[in-house]
């Protein structure tokens, strides 16, 4: 098994593969000036296996074309569809971010939660923006520096992980400088990070070791979730996600 397929294994099963709520989610919908009640198309790019694209259906009319690379995550999504009778309106494609069979001005959405920095912040938002209608919206979480200055350890850490963390500032001037107006913004709560994200993942830890057979991939999968959690706990004052609304101008 390889170290992606294991880190799918260990997610597959998981409401969440990041941190995020369905409040959260509907929040980041009321700052988008359109007619819900219209029938739109929406893309949810890298949408895992779909917690916030169940409720995107749940309030909105429309099609949403729900993009994965990984099948696991999207046969769970399409399960969860089909139970709550979304399977007409909900449609999976398994599909690399960076490489998308869609046309020119497509979406009236498009949304992304904790996984546009899998392309990079920039990157995706220039490649995803000719997907867009005029005046089109983007949604995306982003991982993002909440303070000016923050201590080394955690500095080093995220810089190393995702080197285009910044603030949101930096953030909204990249949007702004590549054709967006930003129409909101907000970071997510502790309890999206704690009580939907990290308390799950604890849980599965012990059982997950077992399945393994405790091989030395999966104890070092779970020592570096460990110390994801540690380090969030930490230093949760310096960063989180920060949830972004922009229009394409």
């Amino acid at each position: 098994m390889t170290e992606i397929e294991l880190i799918v294994d260990f997610y597959k099963d998981t409401e969440r593969q990041g941190p995020g709520s369905s409040f959260e989610t509907i929040k980041a919908l009321n700052f988008i000036n359109i007619n819900k009640d219209h029938k739109l198309k929406i893309a949810d790019i890298g949408c895992g296996s779909g917690a916030q694209t169940i409720t995107l259906a749940q309030n909105l009319e429309g099609q949403i074309i729900a993009i994965d690379l990984f099948p696991e995550f999207l046969d769970k999504l399409n399960s969860r569809s089909e139970e709550l009778g979304f399977q007409e309106r909900i449609k999976t494609i398994e599909k690399s971010m960076e490489d998308l069979p869609f046309d020119n001005d497509e979406f009236d959405i498009i949304w992304s939660e904790g996984a546009i920095y899998n392309m990079g912040f920039e990157a995706g938002i220039k490649k995803w923006k000719n997907y867009l209608k005029s005046s089109g919206y983007l949604v995306v979480s982003e991982i993002t520096w909440t303070t000016n200055s923050r201590p080394k350890e955690i500095e080093e850490y995220w810089n190393n992980e995702y080197p285009e963390i910044d603030t949101a500032s930096s953030k909204i001037r990249i949007l702004e400088e590549n054709g967006y107006t930003t129409v909101g913004y907000f970071v997510l709560s502790e309890n999206s990070w704690i009580d939907n994200y990290y308390k799950p993942m604890e849980k599965r830890f012990s059982a997950f070791l077992e399945k393994h057979n405790n091989s030395e991939m999966a104890k070092n999968f779970v020592e570096f979730g460990k110390e994801e959690i540690r380090k969030y706990q930490k230093y949760k004052d310096y960063y989180s996600y920060g949830f972004y609304i922009a229009k394409k101008l």
